[in-house]
């Protein structure tokens, strides 16, 4: 029987959706009243406490919001899905998707600002479990002096715990995130209203003319306390990046039904409170808070940013699998945690790296505000890049007219790049953390690429399949019971594990595979168009997988999915081979030869290829071979 969409269960989803968008996409975003405002007012560039100023910093706060998130991201950026999917990957398979339409060579530019996007985010990766979980556990501070010296090594604790328990998964705790979050934003929007009903006279800051003056009368140090107001912007990609997982409707109904007015409401009741009381500007957050209620809000701070936390080490790990797939990044071990959502996954590597990497920013910084420029500049370096592909994916993609595309980008520009050049003048303060980390993944990432191409080459035969099939039919190899099934870059070409096996062995199994996994440029193929089988006669079949940007390369699944469209395969009797490859820097390839180390190291460190695609260890043969790369 048909469902009706107009039935009761049907009306209710999208807020149940909506309820799980509140934790898992803006978790970041909503726990930013923690710490942006107090960074232009108490900061390391903080703005005198004048009444002028207030109404500026909370007029910029509220054009930005609604510009930046509302418009830009709620209303434009979320209908560049890819398939269903978000995020600066999902940008660019768009953009590869539209063929003649865009030039090899500024392709290949757009490739390498994703890349960088994807270290910003990478960065961002980083700083938000310890900015976020820093600035709420400070809250202590504000409560007792005593408790200041705890506050970083509980912050260590805290996010030390985090990590260890990542590899239960998201899929049970991930239930109570949405009702958590859904607290949290009711909690601070009542905060604010409070404190507005004291000097109501703040939401006169929604008129644009007050950020104007803000500037005249500042000047070059209202630019630098621009950049500090970014930070009510954070976690606006994960809005982006997350549309896969609850769909534009959930996203848009739980930013303008909750969190939009909740935020708005914090800030300007944190303006509100700075009217009044200025020697509060050390934290104007827990300023609002009433002393009784302190502790508990320090409690539900805590867990909200734990939560923005959890986000961001998933979206890390999601990024991750896509860099994978795509091949910017070698294999990792891939945990899936969920027997029911294909996303759940869990990277012991990256996770760990991830760990340190956060403890690090934490010890070393010792304070959210010296995290503030870091911060920063990974949220407005990926804003940038990626309005930059949008604007390449409607005009080149969907062939908007250049009237249309040129106004809409110059607004979001204006305010990408100002706030990037902004934080730029941080990078002695902390941005430069951002830029090296940035720099650095984005070497690592570009190497691998390059490595990969290089090494395809080396390995890659100058046998066509056909003449290697027309071979075997004189010389009439001895065949042995069972299916075999070798991995090929090429479905073209001759897999080179194949010749060797001939070439040492001297027998072929009575069926052969001949399995090529391709990546898509879509996150996900459908099971129904995923493989391909062809009979290439002789016992040979040729098997072409076509994997999703978001999956795993599952060869034994790929293969129950290819003996239901007719290749005669009995799993207990198929052996896998696969090909095992040592490098050597010594070669004649096209790379310097610091990367060429890099790109030795990187492989050597690399998830074994068995694990990664899934082989069963007691039917796997693996051939090794030497390449001077």
């Amino acid at each position: 029987m048909e469902s009706n969409p107009n039935s009761a269960g049907s009306r209710t989803l999208p807020f149940f959706l909506a309820l799980g968008a509140l934790g898992v996409v803006y978790g970041d975003i909503g726990t930013s009243p923690l710490y942006a405002i107090k960074e232009c007012f108490h900061g390391h560039h903080a703005i005198a406490l004048t009444e002028g100023n207030i109404f500026g910093v909370m007029s910029l706060v509220f054009w930005s919001l609604t510009i930046v998130v509302s418009i830009k991201y709620v209303i434009f950026i979320l209908f560049a899905d890819n398939h269903g999917e978000g995020g600066i990957f999902a940008l660019l398979g768009l953009i590869s998707a539209g063929g003649k339409n865009v030039s090899p060579r500024l392709r290949a530019g757009l490739v390498l600002a994703g890349i960088l996007g994807a270290g910003l985010l990478y960065g961002d990766g980083i700083i938000t479990p310890a900015i976020s979980v820093l600035s709420a556990i400070e809250g202590l501070g504000v409560a007792t002096q005593a408790a200041t010296p705890i506050v970083l090594p509980l912050t260590c604790a805290v996010l030390f715990v985090l990590f260890l328990s990542q590899h239960w998964g998201t899929a049970g705790i991930g239930k109570i995130f949405g009702p958590v979050m859904a607290l949290w934003f009711a909690s601070i929007a009542a905060l604010g209203l409070i404190q507005i009903f004291q000097e109501p006279r703040i939401l006169l800051a929604v008129h644009p003319v007050y950020a104007y003056q803000f500037f005249v009368v500042n000047k070059l140090h209202a630019f630098v306390v621009f950049g500090s107001t970014v930070l009510c912007l954070t976690g606006a990609e994960a809005l982006y990046a997350d549309l896969g997982h609850f769909g534009r409707k959930a996203i848009r109904l739980s930013w303008m039904g909750l969190a939009f007015p909740a935020l708005l409401l914090n800030y300007f009741g944190q303006g509100s409170l700075l009217l009044g009381h200025p020697e509060l500007n050390v934290n104007p957050f827990y300023g609002l808070v009433p002393r009784p209620m302190l502790y508990p809000m320090v409690g539900l701070s805590t867990i909200a940013t734990v939560i923005a936390s959890q986000t961001l080490i998933s979206a890390v790990f999601s990024l991750t699998q896509q860099a994978i797939e795509l091949g910017f990044c070698p294999r990792f071990l891939i945990w899936h945690t969920s027997r029911f959502m294909q996303g759940q996954i869990y990277m012991p590597a990256v996770n760990y790296a991830l760990m340190l990497a956060c403890l690090g920013v934490v010890i070393g910084f010792g304070e959210s505000s010296s995290l503030a420029g870091a911060y920063g500049i990974a949220v407005t370096g990926t804003m940038t890049i990626t309005s930059i592909l949008y604007f390449v994916v409607i005009t080149r993609v969907w062939k908007w007219s250049l009237w249309l595309a040129v106004p809409l980008m110059t607004l979001f520009l204006v305010f990408d790049l100002s706030y990037f050049g902004a934080n730029l003048l941080k990078v002695k303060e902390g941005g430069w953390f951002t830029l090296l980390a940035a720099a650095l993944l984005t070497t690592a990432m570009t190497t691998w690429r390059r490595g990969r191409t290089e090494l395809f080459r080396k390995l890659e035969t100058t046998v066509p399949l056909e003449v290697f099939l027309a071979d075997v039919a004189r010389q009439n190899h001895p065949r042995v019971q069972g299916t075999a099934v070798f991995m090929s870059i090429s479905p073209e070409l001759t897999s080179p594990v194949l010749l060797h096996n001939l070439q040492y062995n001297k027998i072929l199994h009575e069926k052969v595979a001949l399995l090529s996994i391709l990546t898509a440029n879509i996150p996900k193929v459908p099971a129904h168009e995923r493989v391909n089988v062809e009979d290439l006669g002789q016992g040979f079949y040729r098997v072409v997988a076509y994997n999703g940007f978001m999956q795993s390369p599952d060869v034994p699944e790929i293969m129950k999915l290819a003996s239901n469209l007719g290749l005669p395969i009995d799993e207990a009797e198929t052996t896998y081979y696969l090909g095992s490859v040592s490098l050597f820097t010594s070669g004649d390839s096209r790379m310097m030869r610091w990367r060429k180390v890099l790109f030795a190291f990187m492989s050597k460190n690399a998830a074994p290829s068995a694990t990664y695609y899934g082989l069963p260890a007691n039917r796997l043969v693996v051939f090794g071979s030497h390449i001077q790369l």
